[in-house]
């Protein structure tokens, strides 16, 4: 209230108070919504009169976010609150409801309570299906595809995840977020992991003994999404001890993993055999892929390169 009550004590205050009160109050009746709820509610001069402060607050205010760029620079009594005009015991007053901006607010952040993000920038995590671009056969499919996932996911029962593979920027990392905020919708929670980044503090974890506590935290999400496999520096020790066993444990335990990655499979694999070292283990790579075909179905996602 203090903004409304400085406009009005500034008003009261200055020379020609009358005529400046004629010119607000002519302003504040002229309004459609004031008028509409006048007449409805049958309300008189005197009664009009008396509620001018509450009408001029109603009216001075942002509607439906129009008079307001964005949410943090709203230009309401209570940032994100428009006010509405009610009828109480025959008495005219306001009530402040969430705007337009305030609700979708709301619910982002609900809906980021069921998905966790390791490393993830911050566009993917708004991401849409509808925001997804159809503009090839590929990217159609992709996005179908993912959409199957995710209409077809039961907690608790048994579901086959994506492997969607194709070159850098073309939309792989911003289809996982889509399907992370759908998923969310739905009251699911998900993780999506940037696997370069999360290979980088496994490594650091070792100075503090926190590795099986993280590698935990991941294993066990209800749905995981891992983001650019291929895209770090591999060793024996992330592919066998760390890869190995989150995706042992996902397949005994019947709880799904997508992944998006440069690389299609036999790519991958290739990847996998060479370690950092220059050594060549084709054996303990096989094993990994081996899981990772059993819990995914790939997809291949093609196009233009949309970070340029």
């Amino acid at each position: 209230m203090k903004k409304i009550n400085e406009a009005l004590g500034k008003i009261n205050a200055s020379p020609g108070f009358a005529e400046q009160y004629e010119q607000t109050k002519r302003e504040v009746l002229a309004d459609q919504t004031v008028q509409s709820f006048l007449k409805e509610h049958e309300i008189g001069e005197k009664e009009t009169a008396r509620a001018m402060g509450k009408l001029f607050e109603y009216v001075s205010q942002s509607h439906d976010c129009q008079k307001c760029p964005s949410l943090g620079d709203c230009i309401n009594v209570m940032k994100g609150f428009e006010p509405e005009l009610v009828m109480r015991h025959r008495v005219m007053e306001l009530d402040y409801k969430r705007c337009p901006r305030k609700v979708r607010d709301d619910e982002m952040k609900h809906l980021r309570r069921h998905v966790k993000s390791l490393y993830m920038p911050g566009d993917v995590l708004k991401a849409t299906f509808a925001q997804v671009e159809l503009d090839n056969r590929s990217r159609l499919s992709a996005v179908k595809m993912a959409k199957d996932f995710v209409d077809g996911y039961t907690p608790g029962e048994t579901s086959k995840g994506l492997y969607i593979h194709g070159k850098f920027g073309v939309g792989k990392s911003f289809l996982f977020g889509a399907i992370a905020n759908e998923l969310a919708e739905k009251h699911i929670a998900s993780m999506i992991v940037y696997f370069p980044e999360f290979v980088r503090e496994m490594k650091q974890s070792l100075g503090d003994q926190s590795t099986g506590e993280k590698v935990d935290a991941v294993k066990s999400a209800p749905v995981l999404m891992i983001d650019d496999i291929g895209a770090e520096t591999m060793s024996s020790w992330i592919r066998d001890d760390i890869l190995g066993t989150i995706l042992q444990h996902r397949m005994l335990e019947g709880l799904p993993v997508l992944f998006t990655s440069n690389f299609n499979y036999q790519e991958l694999e290739h990847h996998l055999t060479h370690s950092q070292r220059g050594e060549s283990e084709a054996l303990k790579a096989a094993r990994v892929m081996e899981r990772i075909k059993f819990l995914t179905t790939p997809v291949e996602m093609s196009g233009e390169n949309r970070r340029h």
